[in-house]
């Protein structure tokens, strides 16, 4: 990197890098730990429950690296007695345009597999397919899993509600390059946007062009979230969609945080019909169990 120009990605401090999840390794796709190597996110989907008040990211649509955040990682790695999944990427993607240059996220999977852990990808960015090998090496030690967000299958509508991302066809693309290489992969539908991406067409399309990405599962919830000044972002930029959205959410919703489809019922019934008929997994425990150890991956060994 030093023939390189300078990186234009601000730095912020971090005490820490890896936290030890609340529950048990067996709820959201069987993570342990979780980690988040950037700060904020630059793909602008409107509907990020990252911008609310209690994650304490200003400016969140401008990315930040975290200060030495692959050395923090490695000691933090080192010191963990018990081995587990790694989340990456659920607060902020870990594949945004700066990530073509610092690596920071190869570096971390690197580490990963160098003590022996294993790995939960959350991304909306094609550069994952950088690290297919990296993924496939991880997953034959100690579990890995790739998730692309896709909300929708038009690429029309996703420049209105996730502006500066990859097109679902490119999201797409991406998968069916992972799955090729033999990572664990598949889709993550969520959010639903009630009157916007909870018709039957958006979820025939998502779960058949997953399937026809050869991915392993697609994860599907079937609302989205709003809270504090997200929910006032989230409102003023809908209205691009239909004029009329703002109002009949505020009617529907009011100060609601999670906001379930009035078409909930009619959506699950079909999603899971149309995953049954082309042998997708959509059940977490399910997802889990195929890709995760059976057992513990263990206790690190002593240097002495």
């Amino acid at each position: 990197m030093s023939d390189a120009a300078p990186c234009p990605c601000p730095v912020v401090r971090a005490r820490s890098i890896l936290q030890k999840v609340r529950y048990n390794g067996d709820e959201w796709f069987g993570i342990d730990y979780n980690m988040n190597l950037y700060r904020g996110c630059c793909h602008g989907c409107i509907y990020c429950d990252s911008r609310s008040e209690c994650y304490r990211i200003d400016d969140f649509d401008r990315v930040s690296v975290k200060f030495d955040a692959l050395a923090i990682l490695r000691r933090e790695l080192r010191s963990r007695r018990i081995r587990g999944i790694v989340g990456i990427g659920a607060m902020s993607d870990t594949y945004n345009p700066f990530e073509r240059q610092l690596r920071v996220t190869r570096g971390a999977l690197e580490l990963v597999e160098e003590f022996g852990f294993g790995v939960s990808v959350d991304t909306k960015s094609t550069l994952v397919t950088r690290d297919a090998d990296l993924l496939g090496a991880i997953g034959r030690q100690g579990g890995a899993i790739a998730k692309i967000t896709v909300t929708t299958a038009d690429d029309e509508l996703a420049r209105i509600i996730e502006p500066h991302a990859p097109s679902p066809s490119e999201r797409f693309a991406a998968l069916a390059e992972l799955a090729d290489a033999g990572v664990f992969c598949g889709v993550l539908f969520t959010p639903t946007l009630p009157w916007v991406t909870d018709d039957d067409a958006t979820v025939r399309g998502v779960v058949e062009d997953a399937a026809a990405a050869d991915a392993r599962f697609v994860f599907h919830m079937t609302g989205v979230t709003m809270r504090d000044r997200q929910r006032d972002h989230f409102l003023d930029r809908i209205a691009a969609v239909d004029p009329e959205l703002p109002e009949r959410y505020r009617a529907a919703y009011g100060e609601r945080y999670f906001c379930n489809s009035p078409r909930t019922s009619e959506n699950r019934a079909l999603f899971r019909a149309l995953c049954k008929r082309h042998g997708l997994l959509w059940r977490m425990s399910d997802i889990i169990k195929a890709y995760k150890p059976a057992q513990p991956l263990g206790a690190q060994g002593s240097l002495f």
